[in-house]
């Protein structure tokens, strides 16, 4: 996906809206403002994912080792209708307590079970959520980003691929994370976290195949662009399944021969 530019190198915009060339050819608007509605949205939700979950653990603690509900409570109405001294002239105190305790155990085990059942599912939809929004914020970002655009010489998707693991969706922002686990921090603002594209920067620069990946920095191996500036791949064409089993210090290489990637 490009940034569609004018003949005089300006972006064309519709309606306030950047417009973006797709790999297909399509042209389609950005809408920035809708794109932050998304992201507010599916942190909220996933807000309200957690806030349940945390109810439902307060909840269950209550119920520990009480497994059937129904029986406890026939127990427990039994218990408030007896006439305590027949019981005692009959010697069955004890048995209905006994099993007025069993029955109580039951139920609040088949609550836990019910509660615990709820969480699994309110934990599915919670990773979800996470799911969607890291594909939006970090996704997003590896497709937006101009300095990948600009100086990188392979696709957005497969550099997400390699780099998507260091990046991590921190309280409804991208955190990026260098080789060791460390926060990148930024730079140009001291003390505040690395922006994505001067983040992806750094990662690059520490990565030992950075000159097969950066555009501009004299290729070799497979694929590689000759010195004469002809590409000896030109008019070829690979399979993306052919093309992601390449090394990814070879993968630029294809692409700078012009060899077309087809699914």
């Amino acid at each position: 996906m490009k940034l569609k530019l004018d003949e005089q190198g300006h972006a064309v915009v519709v309606d306030g809206k950047p417009i973006y060339t797709h790999d297909d050819g399509k042209e389609v608007p950005f809408d920035a403002p809708a794109t932050i509605n998304t992201i507010a949205r599916l942190n909220y939700e996933a807000q309200k994912h957690r806030e349940l979950k945390e109810a439902h653990e307060a909840r269950l603690k209550a119920f520990e080792g009480i497994e059937d509900a129904e029986t406890a409570r026939k127990a427990l109405e039994t218990m408030r209708n007896v006439d305590e001294g027949k019981l005692v002239a009959a010697g069955k105190v004890e048995e209905i307590k006994a099993a007025a305790r069993k029955a109580a155990e039951e139920q609040v085990a088949a609550a836990a079970k019910s509660a615990a059942e709820q969480l699994k599912q309110l934990e599915a939809q919670g990773e979800k959520l996470r799911q969607e929004l890291y594909a939006e914020k970090v996704g997003g970002s590896f497709e937006r980003s101009k300095f990948v655009k600009e100086k990188v010489a392979i696709p957005p998707d497969i550099l997400q691929s390699r780099f998507g693991d260091r990046f991590k969706v921190e309280d409804g922002r991208t955190v990026a994370y260098d080789a060791a686990g460390n926060k990148i921090f930024s730079r140009a603002k001291p003390g505040e976290l690395a922006e994505f594209d001067e983040a992806i920067e750094v990662i690059i620069d520490s990565y030992p195949y950075r000159d097969q990946i950066i555009r501009g920095t004299g290729l070799t191996g497979t694929g590689a662009r000759p010195g004469n500036g002809s590409a000896s791949g030109a008019g070829r064409t690979m399979t993306r399944a052919e093309f992601d089993t390449l090394p990814i210090e070879k993968q630029p290489g294809v692409i700078r021969a012009k060899t077309a990637i087809v699914d």
